[in-house]
């Protein structure tokens, strides 16, 4: 064994995650075999970000500090043999960003230490990764607490001389989820021509964009649902829900390299339709569920009220003959899930998740809600700004333990999730890339 036997940091209480503005207290221990003369030993306190165009890189091109204290916890001297202990302690400042890591860029805090030795000997250093967790208050965000909806028109031809057209609206509940809380989705598709519309498909989408020399835009699918399509000269409705992972939160305020974003896309393959609905995810939930009054029978209360155009001039007599009137909707129903149903007692303790129906049918029960569970990241067709296409990527988004460590009910929907020889950690599992960077 060398001169020195241990050298290592530890952080009181054997604490990992830390808020903004908080002390952080710890401890250098060393361990000598034999006496070390020192010209100093010192222990520094640094967070920082980097960023790289290339995943996986730690060749930074864009970099920024947010703090740096240093404390010297002896002067020259000389260590005898056996172990010694030097207590520090820090002080965090108050807009410390929350620690993040991807494939483009991370967000970093640790402690690290030194024994400075004479000259001509090997210095000795060791580091500590803690991590600092910046709540987001959904509330401070302006008219969080009111629905989100979109809506969009798409004319198209079939049978060569034909024409009709789709009106797709899609509404969620609230405009920022919590980790573990449900999104209340509805659709309301309505197709105004004789021909089958394809299947709809609803995907939670992440966006995270790096700031290099250029801008890089990270897309990947968090969730996805599929529903039904619809018949011709039908309206349908589509009520579902997807139950928010851990995922890091949107922006991350205090970090000009590194933003976050989050949106709901639902959309049609053919004819060809989308809209896209931006969400927030943090750390505080919205405060009460949207009032509002309720605009049809069916409908949920966020639901815009709907308006009802008319078929194409040229379609009308083919849908007074064989079509029913738009106002008498058809439910859709679910044809896949990328999340998987987790026990109902699970279920019924996550934020916003509805109450089981008691057995006895009680009209005052809700009803039960479509199945839930863990992302397995399938890809939707995404728009990004730019003429730039996506490109595949290998790189998986790490994320630091906070993210997943909460006491949210995830229990037996995340233990299927990880299973089938997966050997990637839960944290890599959960946010298993399909959709590569963009580079704008």
């Amino acid at each position: 064994m060398g001169r020195v036997q241990l050298f290592e940091i530890s952080l009181s209480h054997d604490r990992v995650v830390y808020s903004p503005g908080e002390p952080l207290a710890g401890t250098v221990r060393v361990r000598l075999g034999a006496p070390l003369p020192f010209r100093a030993i010192r222990v520094t306190c640094t967070g920082s970000c980097g960023v790289s165009n290339k995943a996986n890189d730690a060749a930074w091109v864009a970099e920024e500090d947010y703090f740096n204290s240093s404390l010297s916890l002896a002067d020259k001297g000389s260590l005898p043999a056996g172990e010694h202990s030097f207590p520090f302690q820090f002080l965090l400042p108050a807009t410390a960003p929350t620690s993040f890591e991807g494939p483009f860029g991370k967000i970093v805090h640790q402690v690290r230490a030194a024994i400075h030795t004479p000259r001509f000997s090997k210095d000795h250093k060791c580091s500590l990764v803690f991590y600092i967790l910046s709540p987001l208050n959904l509330n401070s965000i302006p008219d969080i607490e009111q629905p989100n909806v979109a809506s969009a028109t798409k004319k198209f031809s079939y049978k060569l001389v034909k024409t009709g057209s789709v009106v797709l609206t899609a509404s969620t509940d609230l405009r920022g989820y919590v980790v573990g809380q449900a999104l209340q989705l509805h659709a309301d598709i309505e197709n105004q021509s004789g021909k089958d519309t394809s299947p709809v498909v609803a995907s939670l989408l992440q966006k995270v964009s790096y700031k290099a020399k250029r801008w890089i835009h990270d897309v990947r699918t968090i969730a996805e649902v599929e529903g039904a399509g619809v018949k011709a000269w039908r309206r349908a409705q589509w009520h579902e829900q997807i139950l928010v992972p851990a995922l890091p939160q949107s922006a991350l305020p205090g970090c000009s390299l590194i933003h976050i974003d989050y949106y709901l896309q639902v959309s049609l393959k053919a004819p060809e339709a989308t809209v896209t609905l931006p969400v927030f995810i943090g750390n505080i939930a919205v405060n009460h569920a949207p009032l509002s009054p309720r605009p049809g029978p069916g409908l949920p209360p966020w639901a815009p009220p709907l308006v009802v155009p008319s078929a194409p001039p040229q379609e009308e007599a083919e849908a007074a003959a064989g079509g029913p009137h738009f106002l008498d909707p058809v439910s859709l129903s679910t044809k896949s899930h990328s999340q998987q149903q987790p026990l109902l007692a699970t279920l019924g303790s996550v934020p916003g998740a509805p109450e089981p129906c008691p057995q006895d049918g009680s009209p005052a029960s809700y009803p039960l809600r479509p199945p839930l569970c863990i992302s397995t990241g399938a890809t939707v067709p995404y728009f990004a700004e730019g003429s730039g296409g996506p490109v595949p990527t290998t790189s998986t988004l790490i994320l630091p333990p906070e993210y997943s460590s909460w006491g949210y009910p995830y229990g037996e929907s995340r233990a299927r999730a990880w299973q089938g020889g997966d050997a990637r950690s839960p944290m890599q599992t959960l946010l298993s890339p399909r959709r590569g960077p963009t580079v704008l």
